[in-house]
Protein backbone atom coordinates (compact mmCIF):
# COMPACT_ATOMS: atom_id res chain seq x y z
CA UNK A 1 0.00 0.00 0.00
CA UNK A 2 1.27 3.48 -0.86
CA UNK A 3 1.31 6.14 1.86
CA UNK A 4 -0.17 9.61 1.42
CA UNK A 5 3.24 11.37 1.40
CA UNK A 6 4.52 9.16 -1.46
CA UNK A 7 1.31 9.67 -3.42
CA UNK A 8 1.49 13.45 -3.01
CA UNK A 9 5.18 13.53 -4.05
CA UNK A 10 4.49 11.43 -7.13
CA UNK A 11 1.53 13.64 -8.05
CA UNK A 12 3.70 16.76 -7.75
CA UNK A 13 6.39 15.26 -9.98
CA UNK A 14 3.83 14.29 -12.62
CA UNK A 15 2.24 17.73 -12.50
CA UNK A 16 5.62 19.42 -13.06
CA UNK A 17 7.04 16.99 -15.61
CA UNK A 18 4.01 15.58 -17.44
CA UNK A 19 3.61 15.60 -21.23
CA UNK A 20 2.79 18.96 -22.80
CA UNK A 21 -0.47 17.60 -24.22
CA UNK A 22 -1.61 16.59 -20.75
CA UNK A 23 -0.64 20.02 -19.41
CA UNK A 24 -2.89 21.72 -21.93
CA UNK A 25 -5.75 19.37 -21.17
CA UNK A 26 -5.53 17.25 -24.33
CA UNK A 27 -5.07 13.57 -23.58
CA UNK A 28 -2.42 11.61 -25.40
CA UNK A 29 -3.64 8.93 -27.79
CA UNK A 30 -2.41 5.40 -28.22
CA UNK A 31 -3.25 2.47 -30.40
CA UNK A 32 -2.17 -1.15 -30.51
CA UNK A 33 -2.76 -2.99 -33.76
CA UNK A 34 -2.15 -6.48 -35.09
CA UNK A 35 -1.21 -6.79 -38.75
CA UNK A 36 -1.18 -10.18 -40.43
CA UNK A 37 1.24 -10.21 -43.37
CA UNK A 38 0.86 -12.32 -46.46
CA UNK A 39 2.62 -15.67 -45.84
CA UNK A 40 6.40 -15.25 -45.44
CA UNK A 41 6.23 -11.46 -46.12
CA UNK A 42 6.39 -10.21 -42.51
CA UNK A 43 9.96 -8.84 -42.72
CA UNK A 44 9.14 -6.99 -45.93
CA UNK A 45 6.02 -5.47 -44.37
CA UNK A 46 7.95 -4.49 -41.22
CA UNK A 47 10.52 -2.66 -43.35
CA UNK A 48 7.76 -0.68 -45.07
CA UNK A 49 6.14 0.22 -41.75
CA UNK A 50 9.47 1.42 -40.35
CA UNK A 51 10.35 3.67 -43.32
CA UNK A 52 10.09 7.36 -42.51
CA UNK A 53 8.58 6.93 -39.05
CA UNK A 54 10.80 9.68 -37.60
CA UNK A 55 8.96 12.41 -39.49
CA UNK A 56 5.48 12.10 -38.02
CA UNK A 57 4.68 15.29 -36.03
CA UNK A 58 3.17 14.49 -32.64
CA UNK A 59 4.34 10.87 -32.64
CA UNK A 60 5.86 10.08 -29.26
CA UNK A 61 6.45 6.38 -29.76
CA UNK A 62 5.98 4.01 -32.72
CA UNK A 63 7.07 0.41 -32.29
CA UNK A 64 6.77 -2.35 -34.87
CA UNK A 65 7.34 -5.76 -33.28
CA UNK A 66 7.24 -9.36 -34.44
CA UNK A 67 4.61 -11.55 -32.79
CA UNK A 68 6.56 -14.43 -31.26
CA UNK A 69 3.58 -16.80 -31.61
CA UNK A 70 2.85 -16.19 -35.31
CA UNK A 71 5.57 -15.89 -37.96
CA UNK A 72 3.36 -13.76 -40.21
CA UNK A 73 2.09 -11.25 -37.62
CA UNK A 74 3.33 -7.83 -36.51
CA UNK A 75 2.18 -5.85 -33.49
CA UNK A 76 2.30 -2.05 -33.83
CA UNK A 77 2.18 0.08 -30.71
CA UNK A 78 1.77 3.85 -31.11
CA UNK A 79 1.68 6.81 -28.71
CA UNK A 80 0.78 10.31 -29.89
CA UNK A 81 0.52 13.69 -28.24
CA UNK A 82 -3.17 13.72 -29.31
CA UNK A 83 -5.71 11.84 -31.42
CA UNK A 84 -5.67 14.79 -33.80
CA UNK A 85 -1.93 14.34 -34.47
CA UNK A 86 -2.52 10.63 -35.18
CA UNK A 87 -5.38 11.37 -37.57
CA UNK A 88 -3.42 14.11 -39.35
CA UNK A 89 -0.42 11.78 -39.76
CA UNK A 90 -2.53 9.51 -41.96
CA UNK A 91 -2.73 12.37 -44.51
CA UNK A 92 1.05 12.86 -44.77
CA UNK A 93 2.47 11.99 -48.23
CA UNK A 94 5.12 9.67 -46.72
CA UNK A 95 2.47 7.80 -44.72
CA UNK A 96 0.16 7.56 -47.74
CA UNK A 97 3.07 6.18 -49.81
CA UNK A 98 3.91 3.62 -47.11
CA UNK A 99 0.26 2.56 -46.93
CA UNK A 100 0.11 2.09 -50.70
CA UNK A 101 3.40 0.15 -50.72
CA UNK A 102 2.42 -2.02 -47.75
CA UNK A 103 -1.20 -2.76 -48.67
CA UNK A 104 -0.37 -5.72 -50.99
CA UNK A 105 1.69 -7.28 -48.18
CA UNK A 106 -1.20 -7.22 -45.66
CA UNK A 107 -3.48 -10.21 -45.22
CA UNK A 108 -5.43 -8.69 -42.33
CA UNK A 109 -5.50 -6.02 -39.64
CA UNK A 110 -7.31 -5.58 -36.38
CA UNK A 111 -7.16 -2.86 -33.78
CA UNK A 112 -6.43 -4.52 -30.45
CA UNK A 113 -6.99 -1.37 -28.39
CA UNK A 114 -7.12 2.40 -28.36
CA UNK A 115 -5.51 3.83 -25.25
CA UNK A 116 -4.74 7.03 -23.37
CA UNK A 117 -1.03 6.76 -22.58
CA UNK A 118 -0.12 8.10 -19.16
CA UNK A 119 3.68 7.91 -19.47
CA UNK A 120 6.41 5.37 -19.15
CA UNK A 121 9.93 4.45 -20.15
CA UNK A 122 10.82 5.55 -23.65
CA UNK A 123 7.76 7.75 -24.04
CA UNK A 124 8.95 11.09 -25.36
CA UNK A 125 7.59 14.28 -23.88
CA UNK A 126 5.42 16.38 -26.16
Amino acid sequence: MIDRRTLMAASAILAMDGPAAAKRGTPMYGMIGRIKAQPSRRAELAAVLLEGTGTMPGCLNYVVAEDMADPDTLIVTEAWDSKQSHDESLKLPAVQAALAKGRPLVAGFDKIAETIPLGGVGLLKA
